[in-house]
């Protein structure tokens, strides 16, 4: 399985479209703190298209 991690991210459209290639390819997300957003943030949703259930993420 490939995984795919985040170092500390800051934008949340960009975490968002990364969120919904992982949920689309089966790939597994880790976000490795601090973000430089809340994970419910309005623009992070907009962006991943509410795939954050369907991609398996870690922080």
């Amino acid at each position: 399985m490939i995984h795919v991690a985040l170092y500390e991210p800051e934008i949340p459209p960009n975490t968002g479209n990364i969120m919904r290639l992982c949920a689309n390819t089966g790939l597994t997300l880790h976000l490795i703190h601090p973000l430089g957003f809340q994970l419910d943030e309005k623009r992070l949703r907009r962006a991943g298209m509410d795939y954050r259930d369907m991609a398996p993420v870690t922080e």
